[in-house]
């Protein structure tokens, strides 16, 4: 956990909330005295529904050509 204090938190406020986001605790203090803390908000995962999942590729009409051919075409003909 990074302690840091008041006024350097005001100064590296962006820094502070990407090391949170990174997982890291960063704790604030005033006067060498721990005030508030900083982490990371964990929300949870929706899970996969494999059903509507399998249903909505099924519905989905197959590639009539070759991947590494719609991509050659693509950079042949179109030509960003």
């Amino acid at each position: 956990m990074t302690n840091i204090n008041l006024a350097d938190a005001k100064a590296h406020f962006s820094e502070l909330i990407a090391q949170a986001e990174g997982g890291e605790s960063v704790c604030i203090t005033r006067r060498g005295k721990p005030v508030a803390r900083l982490s990371a908000v964990v929300t949870p995962r929706k899970p996969i529904q494999l059903a509507a999942l399998k249903s909505l590729t099924d519905a989905m009409p197959a590639q009539s050509e070759l991947a590494g051919e719609f991509v050659r075409r693509m950079r042949d003909q179109d030509r960003y």
